[in-house]
């Protein structure tokens, strides 16, 4: 999966699965993981928001199941 860098304390890139609804992060500290059955209008409002790593945190990180790459 294709993931975009991002301007981010904690987060290195995102990629997005729209026909799967997988999100991928990569953390800088260099763990990669999916999260699963995440809705596309999740995703571009990670991409659009202020801070990635603030809204990650409030509204995916332990929302969806996930697996480390």
């Amino acid at each position: 999966m294709k993931r975009l860098s991002v301007k981010s304390s904690n987060l290195a890139s995102i990629g997005y699965d729209a026909e799967n609804e997988i999100l991928e992060v990569q953390f800088k500290h260099g763990g990669v993981y999916q999260y699963f059955d995440v809705p596309e209008n999740v995703y571009e409002e990670l991409m659009n928001a202020d801070s990635h790593g603030v809204y990650f945190s409030a509204n995916i990180r332990n929302d969806y199941e996930y697996q480390k790459m």
